[in-house]
């Protein structure tokens, strides 16, 4: 558990809908960011993956989560796209999406590398990204950070102690 000494930086990107959705927006909740893509071939699915067993796990608690899942892939990455995407893992977690410089500003203070490498025919390019989970608390504080591969169970139980605090 961290204990950052100020409220994670708010940051506005565009949701599903075509609507501003800004971090702040989620105060009262707390926030599991994850920086991926639609197109991502491994890291992504499998994380929103733990991700939605983390959120089930909760049942009546999951209105005092939000996964929030920002695209670092602007160009393809449509909001309307993005959303469909992580609706297929849970009907509540959101995508957010916006310029380049936007999903900059909103990652460099947290952390978070991407950079566009060579990818396939079938893919034209691919995103290098840092593959974490940032937990923000119900008053805009970074507590936790998991690595990649981090069980969904595992996230759930910790949720449950952030909640309650």
């Amino acid at each position: 558990v961290l204990q950052s000494p100020q409220p994670v930086a708010n940051f506005t990107l565009t949701g599903g809908d075509g609507t501003p959705v800004s971090l702040r927006d989620f105060r009262g909740q707390v926030v599991l960011l994850y920086f991926g893509y639609t197109y991502c071939p491994d890291v992504c699915p499998a994380t929103l993956v733990e991700l939605k067993q983390a959120v089930t796990a909760l049942e009546k608690k999951q209105d005092e989560v939000q996964v929030l899942m920002i695209s670092v892939d602007p160009e393809r990455d449509t909001s309307q796209a993005l959303q469909e995407y992580v609706a297929h893992f849970h009907p509540s977690f959101l995508g957010l999406t916006g310029s380049e410089d936007e999903i900059l500003a909103a990652a460099t203070p947290l952390g978070v590398y991407l950079e566009r490498s060579a990818g396939s025919a079938a893919t034209g390019y691919l995103i290098d990204h840092t593959a974490t989970v940032l937990v923000v608390d119900k008053d805009g504080f970074l507590r936790l950070v998991y690595p990649f591969g981090t069980p969904g169970a595992d996230i759930a139980a910790d949720l449950e102690y952030i909640i309650k605090d």
